[in-house]
């Protein structure tokens, strides 16, 4: 039962007497105290002009029209005009049904409508192993996704290779030079070359395979060989990394199959035919500024070399030749500078600018002896997230990664998120699982059968305080799921089952389970706990933690 939309249709049916149709202003919306009801609606105050009475008394005349609804307790007028609506408990005790008969599907909804969603996320450079802030990005991204799915989108998920770029013949002219330096031969290592360690690891993998061979060579080839191998080494790392932090791409794309393919002339040619180009000191400008940049952007440079921005417009010019309706990117925060431009060069191809939703992600700040460590992946300083989630486990690190917003900083406190106790979120979270299975077992030792149907019949025994407050945050639980798809950001969902953890710590802490001295009532505590179980499952599902039985 959707609440919300009972009440505004019931109202409406008063409104229609007087030919008033829902005006834009008129809210149903949670109060921000509970004690003010369960939903709350200005609809008195904003139409009582057009009915030509006093607010509070229209109110009154609607509060005593819908006092004969079925699910409506108590109707009450407050301040102004303002009526507070509070529904009867059976409305909340029916919740219990539903989800035990949904199970882990409870909560999915087609407010997607089948709309083609792609998700691209993470898309490092082959330059290096993926370290603690591409970990953010990527369980946002895979979350993300996840959450869009069971709202009724038709999602696909992405990762872009940039392997055709400065950053590639880097890599391969830092590796070649500390190949030639580990047989000691003495050579000038590139300025801005990789520095890190795994650089050094992969010349001596080449050194393994090869030997000597490469120095025997022409030169050209050699520096080939060294920028295929590391960047399929590194390429290989990265998804490796990726399927053990549980994240999935349905597609890796090339950045150099574009190239290759003519894609990037293609979508010049485009821009040109639109006459949304010009030529200027021997360069190739995009006019930009027409759709919102601050200025023109250089698609081809006066020596004939493309920049990446051109690729980019081919990339996502070739996204929407897929079919796909929206397209969310989830780039690291110091890419903020590069949404307009990115936005003026969607609308170029024809595109609604919102038909690109861009996700910036903050920094992570790891903290280590309470130090932060600073990170650059060429100086080869930073925390890789394969050392992140070897140490505190891919649970953990993706909770913790998913519990604020993406653009918030985010401090990763190492010794907080291992600690087995309520004070680490994740642990609290899970806890809750595992004590909910901890009664059901316990339940089977002292030969109590879980008699579910007993438990339904008795569902009007979940009437105190604390039965009411958790049956009414179950029922937000598909709501949350639509604001997370709405808001595009995955941390509504940890607030959700963090609080959700906390009402049932409360109720475990109040109320006997196991102990209660009437059976009836006991069924009815475990159907309880049942649904609850199944939404703290589908809930971590979603976020890629796991629901662990023991802890």
């Amino acid at each position: 039962m959707k609440l919300k939309q009972y009440l505004q249709n019931s109202i409406q049916e008063i409104l229609n007497i007087y030919s008033i149709a829902w005006p834009e202003k008129g809210t149903i919306s949670p109060p921000k105290e509970e004690k003010f009801g369960d939903l709350s609606s200005n609809i008195a105050l904003i139409t009582a002009k057009q009915v030509k009475k006093n607010p509070r008394e229209w109110a009154q005349e609607i509060k005593e029209k819908l006092l004969n609804l079925e699910l409506i307790e108590k109707i009450e007028i407050a301040g102004p005009g303002f009526l507070n609506f509070y529904f009867k408990n059976k409305v909340w005790q029916e919740i219990v049904l539903n989800i035990l008969e949904l199970k882990e599907s409870f909560g999915t909804n087609n407010f997607g409508q089948n709309q083609k969603i792609q998700v691209e996320f993470v898309s490092a450079n082959p330059t290096g192993p993926l370290h603690i802030g591409h970990g953010r990005g990527a369980a946002v991204g895979d979350s993300l996704a996840r959450i869009l799915k069971f709202c009724g989108y038709d999602v696909s998920t992405e990762y872009y290779i940039n392997d055709a770029g400065r950053q590639i013949r880097l890599l391969g002219a830092s590796v070649w030079s500390r190949y030639k330096e580990l047989l000691g031969k003495k050579c000038k290592f590139p300025e801005d070359g990789y520095k890190g360690d795994y650089i050094i690891d992969l010349a001596k993998e080449i050194i393994k395979i090869k030997g000597k061979e490469l120095l025997e060579i022409n030169e050209d080839e050699s520096l080939i060989f060294c920028t295929n191998y590391a960047k399929e080494k590194i390429l290989k790392d990265i998804q490796d990394d990726l399927k053990n932090f549980r994240v999935k791409h349905d597609i890796w794309f090339s950045e150099k199959s574009l190239v290759e393919k003519g894609e990037v002339e293609k979508t010049l040619n485009f821009l040109k035919e639109k006459k949304l180009v010009y030529e200027k000191e021997g360069a190739l400008w995009f006019k930009s500024s027409l759709f919102g940049d601050d200025k023109d952007r250089v698609l081809k440079k006066s020596d004939g070399s493309l920049t990446y921005f051109a690729s980019d417009i081919a990339y996502h010019f070739n996204k929407y030749q897929r079919g796909f309706d929206v397209i969310i990117d989830i780039w690291g925060a110091d890419h903020h500078g590069y949404v307009p431009r990115m936005k003026a060069a969607i609308q170029a191809l024809g595109k609604q600018k919102e038909q690109l939703q861009v996700i910036l992600v903050q920094l992570v700040n790891l903290l280590r002896n309470g130090q932060q460590i600073a990170m650059s992946t060429r100086a080869g300083q930073f925390i890789t997230l394969r050392e992140v989630y070897n140490e505190v486990g891919v649970d953990a690190a993706r909770f913790i990664f998913l519990s604020r917003k993406s653009d918030s900083h985010l401090d990763f406190d190492l010794e907080l998120v291992k600690k087995k106790s309520l004070e680490n979120p994740v642990y609290y979270v899970q806890y809750a699982h595992a004590r909910i299975c901890s009664i059901f077992r316990k339940a089977e030792e002292k030969r109590i059968s879980f008699d579910q149907n007993q438990g339904i019949k008795n569902i009007f025994l979940l009437n105190t305080k604390n039965d009411l407050s958790i049956l009414k945050h179950l029922s937000k639980f598909e709501e949350n799921l639509i604001l997370c798809s709405k808001q595009l950001t995955p941390h509504y969902l940890s607030f959700y089952l963090y609080e959700l953890a906390t009402l049932f710590h409360r109720y475990y802490n109040e109320h006997p389970i196991l102990t209660a001295t009437d059976t009836n009532l006991i069924q009815a505590r475990l159907i309880l706990l049942m649904a609850i179980k199944y939404v703290l499952y589908t809930g971590l599902d979603l976020l890629g933690v796991n629901a662990p039985k023991k802890m």
